[in-house]
């Protein structure tokens, strides 16, 4: 059946919980009416450990909310949830917003085989998702995007969006495409979209670490415009860039790319466009015919090798989940200390994928160390990172995922 969440208003310290068993055995079912879980003017709510089947129902969306600037939400945890059954087509969507949201926390979700995994934000800009928490999910074998951000239009008036500086944080989660054809156009693994030129939310960004890009046939693992930093993330096998950062919707405006281990695919870094802001092009391991194309100014303290000798390099180079390790062999991937004073701000900027403090920031790509891997096995699992993070602070149809 549907569960309807309408109304309720919990606080930080005492929130609304709705749980089930952690094995999951709580099902809620697709069903043609509506959205299987709806979500309206309603904040401080957990959901957690449910089983979500869309039951292969055509544009019957897993989590939603809609109605635009009419429906308020936030403060909304979605949590160890499994979703299933999302695939009928490229529009059917996991989890999607479609009303203004901020302190959203989306956490250790499986979405696999969805039309689109996580579709946040509306196609015109006008719902936008602000101040979230994207972490240690697994989202797999999507027909669109694993996960798109939409660029955000002037936020609408008294929202109550919360109008100071924020950062949206995806991190730690695993996003894998499959060889599937994407009937309403080629997508990336992940597209987070631009801000408001000016106003609350113009100074925002995307802060995007410590997760594992894998697979993309024919389009970029990571597409970014507006305000980026992308750090200490491993992307492997995609037809042409891993990461793009460009204008979009709205144009590119800081890029921060750094420490991020890349491997297999014709180029490691596209700029489509300068970023009017500056950029900041550090401490990459690229495997790759080439590092960067497109008018970055500041690239430093990156190492480039071709694929073929990657494996002089890193424990085990491969195209092949659960075979792939890409931690440093001893010696390898080192270089001159780089000063990460620029972005410093980024939370977590000096701890590499594993969680590991960089220390003098010797070491290139996504791991600060060498020899073996003390961490997590790249695979199509929920990324265990040891410890937990710190925190930081729609219709059923829809147009343009």
């Amino acid at each position: 059946g549907n569960l309807d969440i309408v109304g309720l208003a919990g606080t930080e310290s005492a929130p609304i919980v709705i749980q089930g068993p952690a094995d999951g055995s709580a099902v809620f079912t697709g069903n043609a009416c509506c959205n299987t879980v709806e979500i309206t003017n309603s904040s401080y709510v957990e959901v957690k450990n449910l089983t979500i089947d869309g039951q292969g129902l055509d544009g019957v969306f897993g989590v939603s909310t809609k109605g635009g600037s009419s429906n308020t939400t936030h403060h909304i945890t979605i949590e160890g949830c499994r979703f299933l059954g999302h695939g009928a087509s490229q529009q059917t969507v996991a989890i999607s917003t479609k009303s203004p949201t901020w302190g959203w926390i989306i956490r250790r979700n499986v979405i696999d085989g969805a039309g689109t995994g996580l579709y946040l934000g509306n196609s015109d800009g006008s719902a936008p998702f602000v101040d979230g928490i994207i972490e240690n999910n697994l989202v797999m074998n999507t027909i669109g995007y694993n996960m798109q951000i939409k660029f955000q239009s002037a936020w609408p008036q008294g929202s109550g969006l919360p109008e100071t500086q924020t950062s949206t944080l995806i991190r730690d989660n695993v996003f894998i495409k499959n060889d599937a054809p994407s009937p309403d156009g080629d997508r990336p693994n992940v597209l987070v979209g631009g801000f408001p030129e000016s106003g609350p939310g113009s100074e925002n960004q995307y802060e995007v670490y410590g997760n594992l890009f894998f697979h993309n046939p024919r389009e970029a693992l990571l597409q970014a415009s507006g305000r980026v930093s992308v750090h200490d993330n491993v992307f492997v096998d995609a037809v042409d860039a891993a990461v793009v950062v460009t204008n979009h919707d709205l144009p590119l405006r800081r890029a921060h790319v750094y420490n991020n281990t890349i491997y297999g695919v014709a180029r490691g870094i596209r700029f489509g466009s300068a970023a009017s802001e500056g950029d900041f092009v550090r401490a990459n391991l690229v495997f790759a015919p080439e590092l960067l194309t497109g008018p970055a100014a500041d690239v430093a303290d990156n190492l480039t090798f071709p694929v073929t000798e990657a494996a002089s390099v890193v424990a085990s180079p491969s195209m092949t989940l659960g075979m792939m390790d890409f931690y440093p062999l001893p010696g390898q991937a080192l270089g001159a200390a780089v000063d990460l004073t620029p972005v410093a701000a980024d939370v977590h900027y000096d701890v590499d994928f594993n969680r590991t403090p960089k220390d003098m920031v010797t070491f290139r790509g996504a791991y600060a160390g060498e020899g073996d891997n003390p961490g997590w096995q790249l695979d199509a699992t929920l990324k265990d990172v040891g410890t937990e993070p710190s925190t930081t602070s729609s219709s059923s149809t829809s147009s343009g995922v």
